[in-house]
């Protein structure tokens, strides 16, 4: 079974930072990427960044230049570095990763539980 564990949720103020942690566990052969999506009441769930076992990144417009995708091959784990943060970054956010699974050809999209990032004063 493999799973996704995420951490680094939680309240800020405006202009505060946050880093949310993902790690990946179980019988992976290999992680093609692994990404942050967030949901807020009302809204669609949106893309926030992506990196790519090459460590090719991909950002969503709103967040380019204050949030920052990384990983950890060693530990298949990423992180998400969220600065300046606004009251709109409020949101569900999600982790996802598209992986291969031991013993199996056709790659597979994952998810975490969810952590709530919540911005206000």
């Amino acid at each position: 079974q493999v799973q996704l564990v995420e951490s680094g949720g939680g309240l800020v103020q405006p202009g505060g930072s946050l880093r949310l942690s993902c790690a990946a566990s179980g019988s992976i052969f290999s992680i093609n990427a692994m990404g942050w999506y967030r949901q807020a009441p009302g809204n669609q769930r949106e893309l926030v960044a992506s990196i790519t076992s090459g460590g090719s990144t991909n950002y969503a417009d709103s967040v380019k230049g204050r949030f920052t995708i990384s990983r950890d091959n060693a530990k298949n784990t990423v992180y998400l570095q969220m600065n300046s943060l606004q009251p709109e970054d409020t949101a569900l956010y999600y982790c996802n990763a598209n992986l291969k699974r031991r013993m199996l050809y056709a790659p597979e999209n994952y998810w975490g539980q969810g952590t709530q990032v919540t911005v206000s004063s």
